[in-house]
């Protein structure tokens, strides 16, 4: 089974944790089922895990070019040459980071309200962003934006290949078969 979870901000990609933080096992009692890849503990949106280890792997392993796109919601006004140095790359610790599309975006409609809220300032302006990747390195969208010169305020994972947020808000889920999980994404 494919559940497709909704994570809240503030909560970890994990089952359990020591210091008592809320973690996955909060909103799934799903034995058996693992996440296929993650989202940081100060990132929201769509999470799958699955009890299918081949289809984990097809979800998370770069080289499936599954594609995930992040809405960011980036201090300041973007322009048409930040966003095209998005596409084309820019140069992080770990090597060049690239999105297939970095556009601005009017999200407003579907967006929730976070707790804790992001912080204000009210002389600088934020704008929504959609990046689109295929590839998915430690805090690759929050890094990219801000060489950039546009630093993340919030980030929410809005897709992942076929599967999307619509219809879920935080903490919730949907299941969808491994069968039907595979056919949508081309089969095994």
């Amino acid at each position: 089974m494919l559940i497709l979870l909704n994570k809240p901000n503030r909560v970890l990609c994990q089952f359990r944790d020591p210091d008592g933080r809320p973690v996955l096992k909060d909103f799934i009692d799903t034995p058996n089922v693992y996440p296929a890849g993650r989202l940081d503990f100060d990132s929201e949106g769509l999470l799958c895990l699955t009890d299918d280890g081949r289809l984990q792997a097809k979800i998370s392993q770069p080289k499936s070019n599954i594609k995930k796109r992040y809405w960011a919601q980036v201090e300041g006004s973007p322009n048409d040459a930040q966003l095209e140095e998005l596409v084309r790359g820019v140069k992080l610790k770990d090597g060049v980071a690239k999105a297939i599309a970095a556009t601005i975006i009017d999200p407003s409609d579907r967006i929730w309200e976070r707790d804790p809220p992001i912080r204000v300032r009210t002389e600088i302006p934020d704008t929504w962003i959609e990046v689109t990747l295929s590839q998915g390195r430690n805090r690759q969208v929050r890094r990219m934006t801000a060489a950039v010169g546009l630093p993340t305020l919030r980030l929410i994972r809005y897709s992942i290949g076929p599967w999307t947020l619509d219809g879920l808000a935080p903490g919730e889920t949907r299941e969808i078969s491994n069968t039907d999980a595979w056919k949508q994404i081309g089969g095994q």
